[in-house]
């Protein structure tokens, strides 16, 4: 018994320390001494679990399953939030779920209803209608957008115009300048995503061991650059799956 008290005494000392040197309210020491077990578990739930990698954990794992019992509650919102206020910031909010849920000519005429006055050449709506247009198979809208952005905002996220303009290239059919733009590209590209699609193109036009290739680089660079963010994962699914792992 004197080894357990002294196990937990040494635990409550030190959720003390914690809360003093992160700036927590003194009282919250008062808790913790008094409390001698449940001081602390309140204290960890409180100030320490809300901004912890489990809470983030937690909180995604929730949102997928609020998904899966409401697969359109987010796209429902969205729209309900448009028709309360047509604003450029709510149009581009239901755009993106367009986007999530596949609904691309959606997502394109929104962006294209947000191209006026003072967000008639707005790198962002640009980029996002080109991607939008990338997605639903219009080569030629696509083109004429990324045309706009460069000319209107070239600084714009140049790394994913390149990338779009690989997937034109290589949705037109132009197989040897989509094979030049993705070797290009995939040295200075941040992301997996680049790397993916461009092992799908090798294995779609019949280049099968460099695909291979190039799927396991994207899981090796998962493994170097652990990543939480949804889209990068989704890559690495996409790998693993072409690798049959």
């Amino acid at each position: 018994m004197p080894i357990l008290a002294g196990i937990v005494l040494l635990i409550q000392f030190t959720f003390a320390f914690h809360a003093l040197k992160t700036g927590r309210p003194y009282w919250w020491v008062f808790i913790i001494m008094a409390f001698p077990v449940m001081g602390c578990v309140i204290y960890y739930f409180v100030e320490v679990f809300a901004g912890s990698r489990e809470h983030r954990t937690v909180y995604k794992t929730a949102r997928k399953l609020v998904k899966a019992l409401e697969p359109d509650a987010d796209l429902r919102r969205r729209a309900e939030e448009l028709e309360i206020c047509g604003s450029v910031d709510n149009r581009l909010a239901l755009a993106k779920e367009c986007m999530n849920y596949g609904m691309y000519a959606e997502a394109v005429k929104l962006h294209e209803s947000c191209l006026a006055g003072a967000f008639a050449a707005d790198g962002n709506i640009l980029l996002g209608l080109a991607t939008a247009a990338v997605e639903l198979r219009d080569w030629d809208k696509a083109s004429r957008a990324l045309a706009a952005l460069k000319a209107d905002a070239p600084k714009t996220r140049p790394l994913d115009i390149r990338l779009l303009e690989a997937r034109i290239m290589e949705g037109r059919g132009e197989n040897d300048a989509a094979l030049a733009a993705y070797r290009d590209l995939i040295p200075v590209y941040v992301g997996l995503e680049a790397r993916c699609r461009y092992g799908m193109f090798l294995t779609r036009i019949g280049h099968n061991e460099a695909a291979g290739h190039m799927f396991k680089e994207v899981l090796r660079h998962s493994k170097r650059f652990a990543s939480s963010v949804e889209d990068e994962q989704r890559w690495v699914s996409a790998a693993r799956e072409a690798v049959g792992n």
